[in-house]
């Protein structure tokens, strides 16, 4: 699983298309930037949360203190390639309505310009719209506001996503070259076999 996660980085960066101009590149919201060191908003995260994200260890998210307009946020950053740097940065708006989603979908537009790819699903309960960008620093940089009504494997309410791509993936790649205890531990078990006691395999009341 661990290696499906970063293989999926790196497919993102294989299809990467319809990027903005440099100039268009964001790289900040409430207050958090982009490839800052997570030592200069040390008063404005609880870094005694910080924990690594699952199958990518080297990545570390840390939960940020109380900020007006916004419920929660997570402000993930790098300890491999780039040690410390903010990779990347999640929040969740404190109104998680559609109208508010709807009149900050054209504030971004009026901002930054129209989203590149729709990645909701087609009856908008779940919507979602991506930007990518290429700064002049060579950097790539994606941005996702979305709206959850219905979807349990997405948080409900409205959040929004800015990730520091090219450098996100250095760090996969870090993890990569990184041994993986759990796996030696695994292989020491032998493979499961595919069952048909039934009895084993459906839920029970």
């Amino acid at each position: 699983m661990r290696y499906r996660v970063l293989l999926a980085v790196a497919a993102a960066a294989a299809v990467w298309a319809g990027q903005a101009g440099a100039a268009d590149a964001p790289r900040s919201i409430a207050g958090f930037t982009l490839g800052q060191p997570v030592a200069e908003v040390a008063d404005r995260v609880l870094m005694q949360t910080a924990l690594p994200v699952r199958y990518v260890e080297t990545l570390h998210e840390v939960e940020i203190r109380p900020v007006d307009g916004f419920k929660s946020g997570l402000i993930a950053y790098g300890t491999c390639r780039r040690p410390e740097a903010i990779l990347r940065i999640k929040l969740k708006y404190a109104d998680g309505s559609r109208a508010f989603y709807d009149d900050l979908l054209k504030r971004y537009k009026a901002r930054i310009g129209n989203p590149d790819e729709y990645r909701g699903d087609p009856f908008g309960l779940f919507v979602s719209w991506k930007w990518s960008f290429a700064d002049a620093n060579g950097d790539r940089i994606s941005l996702t506001l979305q709206h959850n009504q219905d979807d349990e494997d997405e948080k409900l309410g409205n959040a929004v996503k800015l990730t520091l791509v090219n450098r996100l993936e250095e760090d996969a790649q870090c993890a990569r070259q990184q041994p993986d205890p759990r796996r030696a531990l695994r292989m020491t078990e032998p493979p499961p076999r595919p069952s048909t006691e039934w009895d084993r395999l459906v839920p029970k009341r």
